[in-house]
């Protein structure tokens, strides 16, 4: 602690008061009215409901009433079983992506079953089952939908098992799928400067540099309020992730402020959603793909295959490279499990790839077997 005398101290208060009073005032930050109205939108958001529960609500109640229709508009067997099933998943809260999810696998069982000349579930064996997957997987899809069908149709059984509906042997013996354990796809650096070159509408700029600085997954973002932005320290917190329902704090760059900033100065007050649409909703994933090809086409990159999830990839990626440890990227990736994150790390080697180059230039200075 430095010693400061009480006459010192009165003189160095006196002097700054003089200096704020008659000297002139420090330019303000102009982000500060932002800043201002954001904990506004803090405090009246204190202990009220999230914005995106009652959207959800009405999509998963809309949801069940279409799959509900549906089947009993259709000739398929055993529909009623079916429909107490979807009645279940509505009241154990799972969302309006879920319940359409396992219609359309549990549609297309109950068509197979009709094919087969099979009229209830008591009749099914485990070939049954065996046959419906070979029959998904004649059909082309990716393993990756057939997997997400076979856990569809597993949960079913499970629950008309626990009804005693269905015989408990169909699921004895587990159907094992083996997933391809692809590399993630990030964008390389030119095209990424030239995408970002035409992008050049301030809602637009903001969303797309928040994807590709924070890595959240793009409903997240879609879901993400003003009171959830905190702007000085730079990071938005997600109370509860999308597809995880765990929560967690992302970080974003002083150019993504920079942009979000001219964002949250033309956007409507009244909106609670950082993206909206017309009706007070947040922005639709598919609103957003659309304007992200048509940026994407505009910088002459069609023929890459570039997607929205992409700036997830490069979030990582870029990341990895810049030095960041995988335990430190995991939580603001919000990955369960370390292993989905150490892909990216097969993605930026840069010390296998340095090890490679330094061997290489060995054996290209004759140091081993001559130069060819």
């Amino acid at each position: 602690m430095i010693p400061c005398s009480e006459q010192v101290l009165n003189i160095n208060i006196t002097f700054a008061h003089l200096k704020f009073q008659g000297g002139t005032k420090p330019d303000p930050d102009p982000a500060q009215p932002v800043i201002a109205a954001i904990k506004t939108d803090n405090q009246a958001s204190k202990n009220q409901p999230h914005p995106a529960a009652k959207f959800e609500r009405q999509n998963k109640k809309q949801c069940l009433e279409h799959i509900l229709r549906k089947l009993q508009q259709s000739d398929l067997p055993e529909k009623a079983l079916a429909e107490q099933y979807f009645h279940h998943k509505y009241r154990n809260n799972c969302k309006g992506v879920t319940l359409q999810s396992a219609y359309t696998t549990i549609k297309q069982f109950l068509a197979f079953m009709k094919q087969e000349g099979k009229t209830c579930f008591s009749d099914l064996t485990h070939r049954d089952v065996e046959a419906f997957i070979e029959a998904v997987h004649d059909r082309g899809l990716k393993i990756a939908t057939v997997r997400l069908r076979l856990i569809n149709l597993n949960t079913f059984f499970r629950f008309l098992i626990d009804e005693k509906i269905m015989d408990g042997q169909v699921l004895e013996k587990k159907i094992r799928l083996k997933l391809p354990d692809i590399l993630p796809r990030a964008i390389e650096s030119e095209p990424l400067k030239c995408l970002m070159s035409v992008i050049t509408k301030v809602r637009d700029r903001a969303m797309i540099l928040l994807l590709l600085r924070t890595g959240m997954r793009i409903g997240e973002l879609l879901e993400t309020t003003v009171s959830e932005i905190d702007l000085k320290e730079q990071k938005i917190i997600i109370y509860e992730a999308s597809k995880t329902g765990i929560g967690r704090v992302v970080y974003f760059s002083h150019d993504a402020r920079t942009s979000l900033e001219l964002w949250l100065q033309q956007r409507d007050n009244s909106q609670p959603f950082l993206f909206y649409n017309k009706r007070r909703g947040p922005l639709s994933y598919a609103a957003v793909r659309s304007l992200f090809m048509k940026y994407v086409k505009k910088a002459g990159l069609e023929d890459r295959g570039y997607t929205l999830h992409r700036l997830r990839h490069t979030f990582a990626s870029e990341l990895l490279n810049a030095g960041m440890r995988l335990e430190c990227l995991q939580p603001i990736l919000g990955h369960t499990n370390i292993e989905i994150t150490r892909r990216y790390a097969r993605l930026t080697d840069k010390s296998r790839e340095d090890e490679y180059f330094r061997a290489m230039q060995v054996i290209e200075q004759e140091g081993i077997d001559g130069h060819y």
